[in-house]
């Protein structure tokens, strides 16, 4: 059974006045699909314009498709439109923004945010469910019982919006840009969180980076975008070893350094 397929996916945005309307393809005919079975980290690579985050925004409902189809879990995402069924599609399907700082509101307390996510998508008690999603994460409720956003650091605040993800225990998280800003020296130690959720909790999750040093770290599978399509597609550490499109090869060489260290190979890698 599948739990995503994206089948020949576009978007067209209209731009400009009456008298000067012109189309900008934004993504053109993007095709994958998930394995409910078999939970997996599947990277979306592209450069600002690429098309990555119209597409992710798709998946997630935001934007609706101009062409082809989305379906979750076998059910047409652009087919959903009453209240009841987006939070049956938001329960399976979490997403996790670029800008943690953003995402919470300075002054609110970011303990809020993990009560309100639980008592709308579970029936645990609201600081049973931040508690244990934020352990999932390397941290506790006390921890962060309290604070507001800036008492936190980039890295505990973006862990925390993702143990905020968790708590409906989700099919599928769609995390957009997650670590770009986040501090250099944290980047690795949240991506490698990625795999440890993808193996211990069964969750599949759409990783969507520039970044291919995290890439090549800890994706199965890839596809690099260019424009609005997809360049190149396959097994991660095949496609980045041995780049067969230009622009690929482009990425590599001004990007991917040729000793950047992999995290330890697992069963998926």
């Amino acid at each position: 059974m599948s739990l995503l397929d994206i089948d020949n996916v576009s978007r067209v945005y209209a731009m400009g006045g009456l008298l000067s309307r012109r189309q900008v393809q934004a993504v053109d005919g993007v095709s994958f699909s998930l394995d409910a079975a078999r939970p997996e980290i599947f990277t979306i690579i592209g450069e600002s314009g690429s098309g990555k985050t119209t597409l992710a925004r798709m998946i997630l409902g935001m934007v609706p498709p101009t062409g082809g189809s989305i379906r979750f879990q076998g059910g047409d995402i652009t087919a959903v439109h009453t209240r009841a069924g987006r939070l049956r599609v938001m329960r399976q399907m979490q997403p996790i923004f670029q800008n943690p700082f953003e995402a919470f509101n300075p002054l609110k307390r970011v303990d809020r945010y993990l009560f309100t996510t639980a008592q709308r998508f579970t029936d645990q008690a609201p600081d049973q469910a931040a508690d244990r999603a934020l352990r999932q994460v390397g941290l506790s409720l006390h921890e962060v019982r309290n604070r507001f956003p800036h008492e936190l650091s980039g890295g505990q605040l973006q862990r925390v919006a993702i143990a905020r993800a968790l708590i409906p225990a989700p099919a599928l998280i769609i995390a957009d840009e997650p670590v770009s800003m986040v501090d250099a020296s944290l980047r690795m130690s949240i991506v490698s969180l990625f795999r440890s959720l993808r193996d211990e909790l069964r969750v599949s999750i759409i990783y969507i980076t520039h970044d291919l040093a995290t890439a090549y770290a800890i994706s199965d599978r890839i596809i690099i975008m260019r424009y609005g399509k997809v360049v190149e597609a396959g097994d991660a550490r095949t496609v980045l070893d041995n780049p067969q499109h230009p622009y690929s090869i482009l990425l590599k060489s001004s990007v991917l350094s040729p000793d950047v260290p992999a995290l330890e190979d697992s069963p998926h890698a």
